[in-house]
């Protein structure tokens, strides 16, 4: 099988060397780039299957770089954030701009690796229950096998964590999902209170199926208990 490729975008050498030897000892093949303008030219001419990205970069920052990458170019690649920047505000500010996971620095090698593999895997479609079959609940299209979801026929960008909610409330539209039972599916550990990390991806698929179908209202909240489609 054929190595996945991690692209290491992280200005500070010795962290971007450090990071590419965690990557090449897992059997990944390491791209390293120091700014978010290298790391765009990298992403033009070679495939890549996660980045790893640190907020703080010169010339184009790590948001500005995860707006273009999810935003400008569409690519649903899978982005680790490493920063420095512990604050809850900056982890859910790059949740909600599209980043999948969030690291912060000093980390340690093996947990750099583990939340690797757990997103990896998620992206492959190993997230939520169920890897067949296509669903359809109103206009909204889902098929799990490609991993592609449409509303009205028009292809919708969504990161891994975005696709696995929706294939999880889409398999049960009547059922209310907690807060808690949708972070254990998706996220595929424990829950410690991490309300902001689900709540932040329902918001960001709210406003992009928003942006198709302005009056469509596809996921519901029920207070004190969760979601479901509505």
């Amino acid at each position: 099988m054929e190595a996945r490729t991690i692209l290491i975008v992280e200005d500070d050498p010795d962290i971007n060397a450090l990071l590419s030897k965690i990557m090449e000892r897992e059997g990944y093949t390491a791209i390293q780039a120091f700014s978010g303008t290298e790391a765009l030219l990298r992403l033009e001419h070679t495939a890549v299957d996660l980045i790893l990205l640190d907020m703080m970069l010169p010339g184009m920052d790590g948001p500005t770089l995860i707006a273009e990458v999810r935003g400008g170019r569409k690519l649903n690649v899978p982005v680790v954030v490493v920063s420095a920047k512990a604050g809850l505000s900056d982890k859910v500010d790059m949740l909600a701009r599209g980043a999948d996971d969030y690291i912060v620095k000093p980390f340690q090698p093996e947990e750099v690796a583990a939340r690797v593999r757990a997103v990896l895997r998620r992206s492959a479609g190993a997230g939520a229950v169920g890897t067949k079959g296509s669903y359809e609940y109103r206009s909204l299209r889902l098929d799990v096998p490609t991993r592609r979801a449409s509303l009205e026929g028009v292809d919708l960008s969504l990161t891994a964590h975005e696709f696995d909610i929706l294939h999880i409330l889409i398999q049960e539209p009547d059922k209310v999902f907690s807060r808690e039972r949708l972070y254990e599916l998706v996220w595929k550990g424990g829950y410690y209170g991490e309300d902001n990390a689900v709540n932040v991806h329902v918001s960001n698929i709210r406003k992009k199926l928003a942006a198709i179908d302005p009056e469509g209202a596809y996921v519901k909240t029920v207070w004190g208990i969760g979601f479901k489609l509505s």
